[in-house]
């Protein structure tokens, strides 16, 4: 059975975290996907807006670096509960249940966070998400002389050494 959500979508608010008797951080917050397509009916919405949970250090870091309008990137799977409202009636409630999270929005769209670009059950803690890579200084390549513009038509200079080995194996 397969059952995995990747959203990607604005913060409605603030994330709210709470910890369980036991001391187990969760965070609850939602999230408004824009749809593809865009109504004619200008009062109509053109967006979903989706329930996410997260648990234990993922709820941490979504609460420490996520505020309302942060962009962000959610993989999880989908999960569905119910309860029993004061009034008696059964009620249904649809969520996401948040693995990974990453940010979707550069750092100049959302403030400085640093170098902690994810965090995810089975991301492996902070700096688990895609960064920009150094830029490292460009090598500067040189054309071997034999192949110098100037010797054009001449078979190349030997570079390469010849091996004497015949005992029957391979060099490598």
């Amino acid at each position: 059975m397969l059952n995995r959500a990747i959203l990607q979508g604005r913060l409605v608010a603030d994330p709210e975290l709470r910890h369980t008797q036991s001391g187990v951080a969760v965070a609850t917050f939602r999230i408004a996907c824009d749809r593809d397509y865009r109504s004619k009916d200008p009062n109509a919405q053109n967006a979903d807006f989706i329930t996410i949970v997260a648990w234990r250090q993922t709820a941490e870091f979504i609460s420490r670096y996520f505020t309302k309008g942060s962009m962000i990137l959610v993989d999880g799977r989908i999960q569905t509960r119910d309860f029993t409202d004061n009034n008696g009636q059964r009620r249904y409630f649809t969520e996401v249940v948040a693995e990974n999270v990453n940010f979707a929005s550069s750092k100049r769209e959302s403030g400085s966070y640093g170098q902690q670009n994810s965090y995810g059950a089975n991301g492996g803690g902070y700096n688990s998400g895609y960064a920009a890579p150094q830029q490292p200084a460009q090598p500067s390549y040189n054309a071997p002389s034999a192949y110098a513009p100037s010797g054009m038509g001449q078979a190349p200079a030997n570079e390469f050494a010849e091996l004497n080995d015949d005992d029957g194996e391979l060099p490598f």
